[in-house]
């Protein structure tokens, strides 16, 4: 198969016309679920499919783990050379990793100047034009609302969007809810304004699911007809 006919025939091709065209520059998204559902994997395959474009893409992870966030990147290209027995694979490898730039921080370490400013640095004088950020394994619990609106003001400046992760935690019996009743996240509810998609992984029986908590002020929310294996966490076709 083409890479060409890879992209489009790519289940992504649904989950942008879910929200209405996708994530576009200057706005902000963030994937949410409890541990280990599936967040960084569908940041991943977001990332893949741009990288597949042509297009740069910057991978700040906030864990110390990096090697696990390049494992991803290598298992689920490979998966995808699998599935659809790609063409030209060496070729289309190298170009996705001259595209990537992973970066790592601190939260306890780097304020969010110092991480705005790292990013600037590397696109603008470093001249990797990056059109997505993906970040992954931020606290938003320790976030403050200046901090998100410095982000979505920076995406805006730079022309690039912004995919993040967020964590909920698991709730015992006593424990306050983790969603309010529209299915937006309370981890977020401070400046859930500032961000213009939500999307929220929950598992199922043999699956699981993505549905659409925000799709910035629209009133028509559509669920996207997209899983996740439960297994692989990758996206189920069809």
């Amino acid at each position: 198969m083409e890479k060409e006919e890879l992209i489009q025939r790519s289940p992504l091709r649904i989950f942008e016309q879910s929200i209405h065209g996708g994530l576009k520059a200057g706005e902000v998204g963030i994937i949410v679920s409890q541990a280990g559902i599936g967040k960084t994997s569908m940041l991943v395959q977001l990332a893949l499919d741009k990288l597949l474009q042509g297009k740069k893409v910057i991978h700040v992870s906030f864990t110390q783990h990096t090697h696990y966030v390049l494992a991803w990147y290598e298992d689920i290209f490979d998966e995808l050379i699998n599935r659809k027995e790609l063409d030209n694979t060496a070729d289309v490898k190298n170009e996705i990793v001259k595209n990537r730039v992973l970066m790592n921080f601190n939260q306890d370490v780097m304020s969010k100047e110092q991480i705005l400013k790292s990013l600037r640095a590397m696109i603008k004088d470093g001249g990797f034009a990056a059109e997505s950020i993906i970040v992954d394994g931020f606290d938003f619990s320790r976030a403050a609302r200046a901090q998100i609106e410095n982000v979505k003001a920076f995406a805006k400046e730079l022309g690039v969007s912004v995919w993040y992760s967020c964590t909920v935690k698991e709730n015992g019996k006593e424990a306050p809810p983790l969603y309010d009743n529209d299915k937006m996240p309370l981890a977020i509810k401070d400046y859930a304004d500032l961000v213009d998609i939500v999307i929220v992984l929950e598992p199922k029986a043999d699956h699981i699911e993505l549905s659409v908590s925000k799709d910035r002020g629209a009133s028509d929310v559509k669920t996207p007809a997209m899983r996740l294996d439960p297994k692989t966490l990758l996206i189920l076709e069809g």
